[in-house]
């Protein structure tokens, strides 16, 4: 390990979804104690572009940094270690090790030569600053679903102790974040002591009043959970009332070929309960056998439920999963078309919902330069003061700009 005199100097940069930025923090604060410098990118596998694109980023920040040793870790690191094999000074860190500081001393006294003045030359991706605390309460998944990698690259279902969440809320608050976003990998699969997620969170509610807001990551909706956690946001205002579903598509004929557990009928009863909350959708097109009319239940799921925002993309054939070798694979421009036609869908959905609030008063989280989220997760540009970041407070919705509000600070 490098000599504890040193400036600490240890960068992170972290690819996909938020629990990797969120892992990234933990490992730098592991890592500072023992060693002065390095350079930690924890990687995506989600889609074969993600895969990709870790490789090139990698590549791109040994050359910049030839003095410094650089940790990969992640998804495409765990699925493809030889993408990085012969990368300079690069260190390939397993995910199921990425916590465990045995596992970087022990690549850094095997490596075939050392760094002898580790330094830092050139670094401008860094993980954002931000003014919600991300807190992770599991890791891994159970589920089969026929497109997935992350399920093999992550490993089974592990919920975390309240004590350790908890303790994770407190300090977030003393430290001035009062949103918190529960996240993981499944969190609809959150099972600790007899407590399910839904009691996660009204624990979390009782026992940290300084929360403010209280947020979930993207959430399973054949989950009976998602219910009570409904009936909690009718129930108590820090509950946001906004919920991203991993929905992938509205057809059951592909839900069921995707090995999902819900169905149209299920989004529609969730649709229907929850009253005064609104919804986004990760939706995957062009799974194989997903024809014009099977994606077309996919838009009128949509049309009878109008989330306000759909993230779509164009499947991704991962090797090692069962729908790589699917018959009846689709061309790719057609599914990019798809992605097109629901996201511009989905586009129409939150104009429409946001016209009908101009006028009213709500509550926003303050991020950066006077750019805040509403309890929906929609952007208000605060307009006539400036507002701290991380700053809860109440704007009237005066106007629209693009996808976001414009905004006033109401007393």
């Amino acid at each position: 390990m490098q000599a504890e005199n040193n400036k600490i100097d240890i960068k992170t940069l972290s690819m996909g979804c938020r629990l990797n930025a969120l892992e990234s923090e933990k490992i730098q604060n592991m890592l500072r104690p023992h060693i002065s410098t390095a350079i930690v990118v924890n990687t995506c596998a989600v889609t074969a572009e993600a895969e990709r694109q870790s490789g090139q980023t990698v590549r791109r920040i040994a050359r910049e940094n030839p003095n410094a040793p650089i940790f990969v870790t992640g998804c495409a690191a765990t699925r493809n270690a030889a993408l990085f094999a012969d990368i300079p000074n690069t260190f390939v860190i397993h995910n199921r090790d990425k916590l465990n500081i045995s596992a970087y001393a022990d690549a850094i006294s095997s490596a075939a030569c050392h760094i002898t003045a580790p330094a830092i030359g050139s670094f401008k991706n860094s993980d954002p600053q931000l003014s919600k605390q991300f807190i992770q309460i599991q890791n891994g998944c159970n589920h089969q679903c026929a497109y997935c990698v992350t399920r093999m690259l992550r490993g089974p279902a592990v919920s975390f102790d309240y004590a350790e969440i908890l303790d994770a809320a407190r300090r977030a608050v003393q430290n001035g974040f009062y949103e918190i976003v529960l996240t993981g990998v499944d969190i609809a699969s959150y099972a600790s002591n007899g407590v399910l997620i839904s009691g996660l969170c009204k624990n979390l509610l009782r026992d940290v009043p300084g929360i403010k807001r209280l947020r979930l990551s993207s959430f399973d909706p054949a989950s009976p959970e998602i219910f009570r956690l409904i009936d909690l946001m009718h129930a108590d205002a820090r509950m946001m009332p906004h919920m991203h579903l991993s929905m992938q598509s509205g057809s059951d004929t592909i839900l069921s070929n995707m090995r999902r557990r819900h169905n149209a009928a299920t989004i529609r009863r969730i649709a229907e309960y929850a009253a005064g909350i609104t919804f986004s959708w990760d939706i995957i097109c062009g799974f194989p056998g997903e024809t014009d009319e099977l994606f077309n239940e996919t838009l009128e799921l949509a049309a009878a439920t109008r989330p306000i925002k759909i993230h779509a993309f164009p499947f991704s054939p991962r090797p090692g999963t069962p729908a790589a070798d699917m018959p009846a694979q689709v061309n790719r421009a057609v599914s990019k078309s798809r992605v097109k036609e629901i996201a511009a869908m989905a586009d129409a959905f939150r104009a429409e919902f946001m016209r009908r609030r101009i006028g009213d008063t709500t509550q926003v989280l303050v991020e950066e330069n006077n750019i805040a989220r509403d309890p929906h997760d929609i952007p208000v540009k605060i307009i006539g003061t400036t507002v701290p970041a991380k700053t809860v407070c109440n704007v009237k919705l005066a106007d629209i700009d693009g996808d976001a509000f414009i905004g006033r600070i109401s007393e």
